[in-house]
């Protein structure tokens, strides 16, 4: 289901800032990837659980903003959505994305990195959640904060869950969701290629990472 607003529009936020603080964090992780060494040694049962894991989450990252693009579409901020993964959180492309930021750093063997990443994901997806709300409260008024009280911000609540018949979904809203998606698929190949360079000498340890 979706609502579409009858008042005059406030000003969008502006999410410039944020991708400035998400690039900054790749950067980061990419550090961190290149001369870091988890304490479990690359190969042990116990990094190869952790990759596992953080493969999974990295998996539920792709396929859940794939599922939540479905219903937005590029509609986000023009409608209300409030069916699907928006009927159990208002924001599950961001829990979607923390998620898998979390799971890139389990894929890299270290709980910490994970814990890091993914508190960091949190902050900025829950500033950028807060500010967006007020954008949307301004909009739809009465229907948003009727949605807000029952909805979480967040953290989906899978009881809320409800769904609609009928749906329209952007292609290119998808197509591009896919794309960025890859990127965190991407990365299972690429952590074990430097695993292997860094295990054969060709990349120096400067940090371990726990």
């Amino acid at each position: 289901m979706a609502y579409t607003s009858l008042k005059s529009a406030p000003k969008a936020f502006d999410q410039h800032k944020r991708l400035i603080v998400v690039q900054v964090a790749a950067v980061l992780a990419i550090i961190l990837l290149l001369f870091g060494r988890p304490a479990l040694a690359e190969g042990s049962n116990g990094h190869e659980i952790l990759e596992a894991v953080g493969f999974a989450m990295v998996l539920a990252c792709f396929l859940g903003r794939l599922w939540s693009i479905l219903f937005v579409g590029g509609r986000k901020n023009d409608e209300l959505i409030v069916s699907g993964p928006f009927s159990m959180t208002q924001n599950p492309l961001y829990f979607f994305s923390t998620v898998g930021a979390a799971g890139i750093g389990l894929m890299f063997g270290s709980v910490l990195a994970a814990a890091l990443l993914g508190l960091g994901s949190f902050l900025v997806f829950r500033f950028t959640a807060r500010k967006e709300a007020e954008y949307l409260a301004g909009k739809f008024g009465a229907v948003h904060a009727a949605y807000a009280q029952r909805t979480p911000r967040f953290w989906p609540n899978p009881v809320l869950y409800r769904d609609e018949e009928h749906w329209l979904f952007s292609t290119r809203a998808l197509r591009n969701t896919f794309r960025d998606g890859l990127y965190f698929l991407a990365l299972f190949p690429v952590i074990e290629a430097v695993e292997y360079l860094r295990l054969s000498g060709h990349l120096p340890t400067l940090f371990t990472v726990y």
